[in-house]
């Protein structure tokens, strides 16, 4: 085991501070409880129709609004100033503002609970790691009894619009499920699939945040901020408590970027969004960005050679010398493909058009028009498959970032060719499209291990030595439960700290977590000096 860190020594004082405070929060609610109950008897006692005065220090109650605020249950406004912050309130022990934010303490616990689990799993000696095996039988038995259970008994009946947001979550989840059987069982010989589904994922980040903006002109910087939150706020928190790079993780980096892009591009000359020739020549821009720095390595070089320090990175294992060649990999291999789902995005309603104008044709012309659909997208998906896909792998590295679209859009426009296909979806695969980020990283470090700092997963968690078909079982089972909880507190706590619609509130709030933040990194360090002087060994 390594010696601590700084950024781990304050991870673990704000998780004992959390745990202090959610402990008095849950104290006075069982308090609060118990007054209530004794007023209730001694209502009860005091005879039908009579009201008793309220108890002397009655306890206020406050919600936490859906702004990040703290609002009692009066018509008072939120505040912006320091010492009304829940923060600061709840550092001050305030029973009030205890209370109102037990809910936002609990999940912070249940966070710290999680990345102390991290910790135990992937950087102790208490659990075992086991060795990675191959089985094709095996990888496809399970994702097809997978598939059929998720068909068989969570299908699903939606609205019939076209790439509509539970086909989208579905989508993710089948995919995810392949990208993480592909890991676990280091299934190489679909190396050139999960690169497709990869740029799916980025695809999708045009698609939908082009939808958005463009739809509702929401270029507000707290949803900003809560996208943010959303891609980087866990992966902050596992670099910090298992010291890990930034780059380890390297789908949230390329997400976070793609999504910025696309804000920049919508938001950017906002007022002319209502213009198609506008919106063409944006995504015109966007390609020549694209090209400039990122097909002209020399600047893509200059660009983040400063960044060093975060977007660098160099396996322990096989150690480079180029640290952000990584960097350049990964984001090169999907450079175009986000543009092309805002692409999508744009032709989205005339594509929809076309369907509908397809479901009402008469019956020998629509089935005539759906077999020629169908022959022409297999006959693009074939030939795609038979002189892209089967190529080998650094070759098809090579033309993957021109080529990926092509899978893309065989698979959405056959997927929605008729109302059934658009309307039905498998809710299993839905569910666990909504937790794919969770599942990408917690698959690090409660699926697989590492066991070092900035190590590739190579092993497999083990809690059932010699018997690996149970052991992936309970395993699996564990490793979902704790994305999905990852995901709810996640959620939970972005909407208890970053506000939708109160800029100054929004900046309140990021002050004092970069003050905390601060003071946090400042306590880490001293603490590891004041150790080391008295002799203390963190391992």
């Amino acid at each position: 085991m390594e010696a601590l860190t700084a950024g781990q020594v304050a991870c673990l004082a704000g998780y004992l501070t959390a745990l202090f405070l959610w402990a008095c929060a849950e104290a006075l609610n069982l308090r609060v409880k118990h007054r209530k109950k004794t007023e209730a008897d001694t209502f009860e006692d005091g005879g039908k129709g009579k009201l008793l005065p309220a108890a002397k220090g009655a306890v206020i109650e406050l919600t936490a609004s859906s702004h990040g605020a703290l609002l009692p249950t009066d018509v008072r406004p939120p505040s912006t100033a320091w010492t009304a912050s829940a923060f600061y309130r709840c550092l001050m022990l305030d029973s009030d503002a205890l209370l109102a934010c037990r809910e936002a303490l609990r999940a912070a616990v249940e966070f710290g609970t999680i990345l102390a689990w991290f910790y135990v799993a992937d950087r102790t000696n208490f659990i075992a790691a086991g060795t990675k095996s191959y089985s094709r039988d095996v990888f496809v038995f399970l994702f097809a009894a997978l598939t059929v259970v998720a068909g068989g008994y969570t299908l699903k009946q939606h609205r019939t619009l076209l790439l509509h947001r539970t086909q989208t979550e579905e989508w993710k989840g089948w995919m995810q499920v392949l990208f993480l059987l592909y890991h676990y069982f280091n299934a190489k010989e679909i190396y050139n699939a999960i690169r497709v589904f990869i740029a799916a994922y980025v695809w999708m980040t045009g698609f939908g945040n082009f939808s958005y903006y463009y739809r509702t002109g929401d270029f507000g910087i707290g949803r900003f901020c809560q996208m943010m939150w959303r891609l980087n706020f866990l992966v902050l928190f596992c670099c910090l408590a298992l010291n890990n790079s930034y780059m380890l993780y390297y789908i949230c980096p390329m997400h976070t970027l793609f999504t910025v892009m696309v804000y920049a591009a919508l938001a950017i000359g906002s007022r002319y969004n209502k213009s198609d020739l506008a919106i063409w020549l944006k995504i015109g821009a966007c390609f020549l960005t694209v090209f400039v720095f990122w097909d002209i390595k020399p600047i893509f070089y200059a660009l983040w050679s400063p960044f060093m320090s975060m977007m660098g990175y160099s396996d322990p294992r096989r150690p480079a010398h180029d640290k952000l060649y990584e960097w350049y990999f990964r984001s090169s291999l999907d450079r175009y493909i986000w543009i092309y789902g805002m692409v999508c995005a744009m032709l989205h309603p005339k594509i929809e058009r076309f369907l509908k104008a397809v479901d009402s044709m008469g019956t020998k012309l629509r089935c005539a028009t759906r077999a020629v659909l169908v022959a022409v997208f297999v006959g693009i998906g074939l030939t795609w498959y038979q002189y892209v896909y089967l190529l080998p792998k650094a070759e098809y590295n090579r033309v993957h970032p021109y080529t990926s679209w092509i899978p893309i859009t065989v698979f959405f426009m056959l997927r929605n060719l008729t109302p059934p296909l658009r309307t039905f979806s498998m809710g299993l695969y839905g569910w666990l499209g909504c937790i794919t980020l969770e599942t990408y990283i917690g698959q690090f470090h409660t699926w697989l291990l590492s066991k070092r700092p900035d190590g590739q997963p190579i092993y497999l968690l083990t809690l059932l030595p010699g018997y690996p078909l149970l052991n992936c079982a309970v395993v699996s089972a564990l490793y979902v439960i704790v994305s999905h909880r990852l995901f709810h507190t996640t959620n939970l706590l972005k909407d208890a700290l970053v506000p939708h619609d109160n800029n100054w509130l929004l900046l309140r709030n990021c002050l004092m977590m970069g003050m905390v933040a601060a003071m946090a990194s400042c306590f880490g360090t001293l603490a590891l000096q004041a150790w080391q002087l008295w002799g203390v060994s963190l391992q």
